[in-house]
């Protein structure tokens, strides 16, 4: 059904309301993890790593948007756990390169998948309409995203 002049919603209006539904949406995603005790900062650098493939730790703090002492410590942590490894960076020896080690690509891997699951079920509980409802609203978020 057309909405009237004075129904449709602004621009801003909708901004607001995709912003807080995307934010508790991601916020419920992350409460939906099997990988222990890993803090959500160490599971962000961890999926940083295992999307990028390598960054030097600079990098990744660019990436997570924290500050250089704050990546060292939870790159140590995640390092203790043998889910990331050091190695030398193949043209600046002053530096290294981070990436997940095979356990941390598995813990990425459970972590991943206990959050579509969680999600599937939730999608399963809506109608066909709605499903295709959020179909087509997920492309045009990618395409929100791509600009």
């Amino acid at each position: 059904m057309e909405r009237s002049v004075a129904e449709r919603v602004t621009a801003e209006q909708l901004a607001i309301s995709l912003r807080e539904a995307i934010m508790r949406l991601n916020r419920r995603l992350r409460q939906a993890r099997a990988v222990g005790d890993l803090t959500f900062s160490q599971l962000s650098a961890l999926t940083s790593l295992q999307l990028a493939g390598v960054l030097t730790p600079r990098e990744l703090a660019d990436v997570e948007r924290v500050q250089p002492p704050t990546m060292t410590k939870i790159v140590g942590k995640l390092e203790e756990r043998g889910l990331v490894a050091r190695t030398p960076h193949p043209t600046d020896r002053r530096q290294v390169i981070l990436a997940a080690t095979e356990e941390g690509r598995a813990v990425y891997a459970q972590f991943e998948k206990a959050r579509n699951e969680w999600l599937a079920l939730q999608l399963a509980e809506l109608t066909e309409d709605e499903r295709d409802t959020l179909e087509r609203a997920a492309q045009i978020l990618r395409q929100v995203a791509r600009n």
